[in-house]
């Protein structure tokens, strides 16, 4: 299991937070943000077709996360979970996952709603968000996050665990 992989981001992420204090940590926190995807200009031709759905995953690195830790106290949250349990920064990879609404495509610029991310994350993939693929047929189990569901939109913004970024 000691494979080393490597990666190179395929874009940047340009979002309205530069500052991880205070900042939505999930996209129910951020309805209304709109962010913007810069992929590398001689990818613009990937992003064809992807208006006609109405949302995609970015995938992306979360690039000021430090260390890892596997139990963890997660927002909207007051007891330590496991740390695949959760949505915390702070992971062994430091991959982060977001749905967002695609609003637009202009050559190699993805404009989106619902972003969630610090400015300037970098991008390692775009995928489709398809339904008849993604949304699980039966029943669905939340966990721990049974019965918070009201809290997503108020409950959701980055406190005291994150720090902002040095000022340059």
């Amino acid at each position: 299991m000691d494979q080393t992989i490597a990666m190179t981001p395929i874009g940047i992420i340009h979002t309205p937070f530069t500052c991880l204090e205070g900042m939505p940590i999930q996209p129910g926190g951020a309805r209304d943000a709109i962010g913007r995807v810069e992929l590398r200009p001689e990818l613009a031709p990937g992003l064809a077709d992807l208006t006609g759905f109405s949302h995609a995953y970015l995938i992306y690195c979360f690039h000021k996360s430090n260390g890892c830790r596997l139990s963890v106290i997660p927002y909207m949250d007051e007891t330590p979970r496991g740390l695949f349990a959760t949505r915390a920064p702070k992971r062994p990879n430091p991959i982060g996952l977001s749905v967002v609404a695609v609003v637009a495509v202009d050559r190699n610029i993805l404009t989106v709603r619902g972003i969630d991310v610090l400015d300037g994350t970098p991008l390692l993939d775009i995928k489709p968000y398809a339904p008849v693929f993604d949304a699980p047929v039966g029943p669905v189990r939340s966990g721990w996050l049974e019965g918070k569901e009201h809290d997503v939109a108020t409950k959701t913004r980055a406190d005291g665990r994150f720090v902002c970024p040095p000022k340059k």
